[in-house]
């Protein structure tokens, strides 16, 4: 199928020969190639292909632009979301280049995610002298494949529903603020209920309450045939150390495997408490992530 491309100018990258890259803006119609070549590393793409599975390649849902990058022969070399968060899948020190000139004509970028080896190359291309990153968040990346494990059942495990809301706002609120310095209540209220609203009827959020407390969350914010990822993992604080989030993962892990492939997370490599936890849980090291969060 021929692509008709919007060639973009990679001005300040002089290893780049003319034409060697080319960015252009996925149009509806081309998911099937664009999941295709994201499913070859399902651990590190899950989020993007989550999107796309969900919203198509244009949505304001994936609050920001989906763009591939292709080399001379037309080959594709890399994908990446482009807009409130910026993720790059490249698989050429060209394409990260490429896809780094382009996303530093972005406004309202919040922050850059992705593999540390190809964040920091990106940052390279990407900022201009004088520009520092608000924070850097140098994250571990764990993945889960087998559910062998022994765990007490929780009987009240459960998907969220609309009417506990109010108490997944709070903590997913927390835990964005304790990760990147910013409460979504005063960022954006509206647009941090609405997705939250949004995963609860997409069944993705999993919950246990007791006597009106929230004991566990889990939201899966990645979740293709392949791979699933959570995030805002949370235990009631009064609740640590007693094994009941072990068991909460561990049940909702099982039960994610038979439809699934295999389970990811990350955690702020600083947290050595919950990289014990995860361990406990029988997630398996994977490999080395950051987050740069933008001023």
């Amino acid at each position: 199928m021929a692509v008709t491309m919007m060639k973009y100018e990679l001005a300040g990258a002089p290893d780049l020969l003319p034409g060697e890259a080319t960015c252009y803006e996925f149009r509806p119609g081309e998911e099937a190639e664009a999941l295709k070549f994201l499913a070859e590393r399902s651990i590190h793409t899950v989020f993007m292909a989550t999107l796309i599975r969900d919203n198509g390649l244009v949505s304001p849902n994936n609050r920001g632009s989906f763009y591939g990058c292709r080399n001379r022969a037309g080959k594709l070399e890399g994908i990446a979301l482009i807009g409130h968060a910026t993720i790059i899948e490249a698989r050429t020190d060209s394409a990260v280049a490429a896809f780094a000139q382009l996303a530093a004509h972005t406004e309202h970028a919040y922050l850059i995610r992705g593999e540390r080896k190809t964040v920091d190359q990106f940052w390279q291309r990407y900022a201009a002298d004088w520009q520092q990153p608000r924070l850097i968040s140098r994250e571990l990346l764990f993945e889960k494949i087998d559910a062998a494990i022994e765990f007490e059942p929780v009987a009240d495990l459960r998907p969220a529903t609309l009417d506990d809301i109010e108490h997944v706002l709070n903590v997913n609120a927390i835990l964005a603020f304790e990760e990147g310095g910013i409460n979504p209540f005063q960022r954006d209220p509206a647009g941090f209920r609405a997705r939250a609203t949004r995963r609860i009827q997409q069944g993705r959020i999993w919950l246990w309450m007791s006597d009106g407390k929230l004991i566990f969350k889990a939201d899966m914010v990645g979740d293709t045939p392949e791979m699933i990822y959570l995030e805002g993992i949370y235990v009631h604080p009064q609740e640590r150390s007693k094994g009941l989030g072990k068991s909460c993962l561990a049940q909702l892990s099982s039960m994610l495997l038979r439809r699934s492939g295999s389970i990811c997370l990350t955690v702020n490599q600083r947290k050595t408490d919950t990289v014990a936890f995860y361990v406990k849980a029988g997630f398996d090291f994977h490999s080395e992530y950051e987050t740069i969060y933008l001023r």
